[in-house]
């Protein structure tokens, strides 16, 4: 078997793991620590939570999506792909390496997507990002942990609490969706969301395409 190769390492600012970017073959996989956040190899889930985003707000004109998590792009060529041109598609990424990686040994993966003038690039905290605006997304999509919790750095805490919550929901506009990926159920989450108010789809998918790999979990949170 092939080894593993170290191609790239990145500090998350905060109290977060380092990142690895590791790559085996024609295999990628983005490291926290020795938890893996994500593999080249499993992306259906992360192209899921982009195109029951984009089913939720079809027929919108003009649409607004943010996307918390750059990651390996899957989500965002998946966004990209479903969403009609007039879309406009603001990417939040904490880490500017991920970005450079991006650019770099990941861009066959990218195949371009960050170069789309649908397509804006952010470098900061998501956070700080949803709790500046006021009903200025018609979706916000947010995969930047394993699932409702500060995996990557404890501080992501906040995105999930009551708090967090309530200021996503403040930040869509009416009828706007928050979509939250997951590698795995969480009831008390489910709770938390509807406590904000919002109306709300736990869908369970695969992680890989063709009806394969792990169970992950999506919630799609409507405001009303």
């Amino acid at each position: 078997m092939l080894p593993w190769l170290e191609l790239g390492t990145a500090a998350v600012p905060g109290d977060g793991a380092p990142l690895r970017l590791m790559r085996r073959g024609t295999e990628f996989c983005i490291m926290a620590g020795t938890n893996p956040l994500m593999n080249s190899r499993m992306f259906g889930s992360e192209e899921d939570l982009a195109t029951l985003s984009a089913r939720a707000i079809a027929g919108r004109r003009g649409a607004r999506l943010l996307i918390g998590g750059l990651g390996m792009g899957f989500t965002l060529r998946a966004a990209l792909a479903a969403m009609p041109p007039d879309t406009t598609i603001e990417v939040v990424e904490l880490v500017p390496e991920i970005i450079s990686w991006g650019r770099g040994p990941l861009a066959p993966l990218f195949a371009g997507c960050l170069d789309d003038p649908r397509v804006t690039l952010v470098t900061a905290d998501v956070a700080a990002v949803i709790a500046n605006a006021k009903s200025s997304y018609d979706a916000i999509l947010l995969d930047v942990d394993n699932g409702p919790e500060g995996l990557s750095r404890s501080a992501n805490d906040r995105l999930y609490a009551h708090v967090g919550l309530g200021k996503a929901r403040a930040a869509l506009g009416p009828k706007g969706v928050l979509a939250v990926w997951s590698a795995h159920p969480d009831a008390k989450f489910t709770r938390r969301l509807g406590d904000a108010g919002f109306q709300l789809k736990e869908i369970r998918v695969r992680a890989r395409h063709g009806g394969r790999g792990a169970r992950h979990t999506i919630w799609l949170a409507t405001k009303p």
